[in-house]
């Protein structure tokens, strides 16, 4: 509710308006997809939360760091576990988080919460238009 509030606000869409016309703003993705191995479902997001994202949030540039579990699918969509999201001022900014040493310590995080299930993930950057 207050994140709603927050976005609703005049200000912030004025900010946000602003900053996305000058074209700067680019989200790097992280799609997990697959199936986490029986009752390691808790274990998989333990590691996300308590692990991942303090060094997701360290990336250098990082403005914003989002990550979303999978509730809901349409009955044909491709098995996404979850959505990892970081918005960044620039793609140069992205390019230097991409070469940073915290990256290096979420890759180990990573693979090591990957083990829990059959899958694979992948990334996408791209830049916001409205």
């Amino acid at each position: 509710m207050h994140v709603i509030g927050i976005i609703a606000s005049p200000i912030y869409r004025t900010v946000a308006s602003a900053f996305i016309r000058e074209g700067t703003m680019y989200t790097r993705s992280a799609i997990f997809e697959g199936k986490i191995h029986a009752g390691r479902e808790e274990e998989f997001f333990r590691i996300v939360e308590e692990k991942l994202l303090p060094v997701w949030k360290r990336m250098p540039n990082a403005q914003a760091v989002r990550v979303m579990r999978t509730e809901r699918t349409d009955p044909d969509a491709a098995a996404i576990i979850m959505v990892q999201e970081i918005d960044y001022p620039s793609i140069e900014a992205v390019e230097e988080a991409l070469v940073s040493p915290v990256r290096l310590e979420g890759r180990v995080l990573t693979d090591e919460m990957m083990s829990m299930c059959d899958g694979r993930f992948y990334h996408l950057v791209y830049r916001r238009i409205a």
